[in-house]
């Protein structure tokens, strides 16, 4: 009769005790994930051990254990990449992974060690690392209007902005073969191109002016002699 109290006992204190939970964190390769846990802190006093482990929560402690705190500071730390970042004097004890890779992929334990018999706080946690989604999207360097009719095929015209360059006097007739952008630009440009081909022929010969200008000097003077001469 006592051994049957006994395991009556020992049974509600199992089922009872420990409590078990899971959760399911996803992240990306190259990102830091974090896998969260907390514990209630009511005092100083309730500050407690803990520890996360690479595979489910067993009986006692963690199996293959990663790190763990006794409440105040870091005690142990399997890599460098594991890092408790929370506050853990007010229970955060969330298990942060630097540079997640596919093989952080799996069941991670945090055991939160409550003082008595079979009173810890057991959380299983499955966390899945995918591969960074890569864009494949292309730039477009034209924009295209699409325009349809009822019974005809679909047609694309491209839009195209172009810019030309300013096209001064002097520069004509080296720029005369320059598509315009507009009416007004044409227009501008035939004008310089007769107003330079109007003033070329005074610009080529300069000496014709020189010798008319000497002969008509010579002319008056002759004219003066004579009429001296007559007087």
């Amino acid at each position: 009769m006592l051994s049957r109290i006994c395991l009556s006992w020992v049974l509600l204190v199992l089922l009872t005790g420990s409590t078990v939970s899971e959760l399911i964190v996803i992240g990306e390769v190259g990102q830091n994930i974090t896998v969260p846990c907390h514990y209630s802190v009511r005092s100083t006093n309730s500050i407690t051990s803990m520890c996360w482990g690479r595979d489910r929560c067993p009986s006692s402690k963690c199996s293959k254990p990663i790190i763990w705190t006794n409440g105040w500071r870091v005690t142990e730390q399997h890599s460098s990449r594991y890092q408790l970042k929370g506050d853990l004097h007010r229970g955060d004890v969330s298990l942060t992974i630097l540079d997640a890779r596919e093989a952080d992929s799996g069941t991670y334990c945090c055991r939160v060690e409550i003082p008595g018999w079979f009173n810890d706080q057991l959380i299983n946690h499955k966390v899945v690392v995918k591969k960074a989604r890569i864009s494949t999207a292309s730039p477009h360097i034209y924009t295209s209007e699409q325009t349809s009719g009822p019974g005809s095929t679909t047609e694309s015209s491209f839009t195209v902005t172009r810019t030309w360059p300013s096209v001064s006097a002097s520069e004509a007739p080296q720029t005369a073969s320059t598509p315009c952008s507009g009416p007004s630009d044409c227009l501008d440009v035939t004008v310089n191109l007769q107003n330079t081909s109007v003033s070329l022929p005074s610009q080529q010969h300069p000496e014709h002016g020189l010798y008319i200008g000497i002969g008509l000097c010579a002319a008056l003077l002759l004219i003066l002699i004579l009429a001296l001469l007559l007087t």
